[in-house]
């Protein structure tokens, strides 16, 4: 499918896991990071927070590199709801040929079987013209996979 200069995404997956437990490691940047990206990026030597940022701050900057392109990823935890546990995130540079980026993940109960949650994630990127679209590719692919590791990392902690 080529891409869209504005590529939008929607994942959603249930997760083995009450919306606590997984509020209190997917509102971590450092911690879905590592879920998520194990192999794209090293993180415990190349994801930091920086400008004062931590896990309990907001706005709360954090950069990575990705091992896609060598290049450095700045983001920012941008809002976060603790009592709808919702939290949004963008970029705060450009990189890698995508100009702007904006993301919310969100948890949410579920109704009849409160030791799982329903678990969404959308996101918005921006492709500069300029870019080189196979690395641009090799993100989306990376993305489109997420959300199974956010999955499969709560299926494996459920055991």
């Amino acid at each position: 499918m080529p891409i869209q200069r504005k590529h939008t995404m929607y994942h959603s997956t249930i997760l083995d896991a009450d919306p606590d437990t997984v509020w209190a490691t997917i509102r971590d940047a450092m911690q879905i990071l590592e879920i998520v990206s194990p192999g794209d990026l090293d993180v415990h030597r190349d994801v930091s927070w920086v400008e004062g940022g931590s896990v309990e701050t907001v706005p709360a900057r954090y950069d990575f590199r990705l091992t896609l392109s060598g290049k450095v990823v700045q983001q920012e935890i941008a809002a976060r709801d603790e009592i709808n546990k919702t939290q949004s995130y963008r970029a705060v540079a450009p990189t890698s040929g995508v100009a702007s980026y904006e993301a919310t993940i969100r948890v949410f109960p579920i109704t009849n079987d409160p030791s799982r949650s329903f678990f969404d994630w959308s996101r918005t990127l921006e492709i500069a013209e300029d870019a080189d679209l196979s690395v641009v590719e090799g993100i989306i692919d990376i993305m489109e996979k997420q959300t199974d590791a956010v999955r499969d990392h709560f299926a494996q902690t459920a055991k």
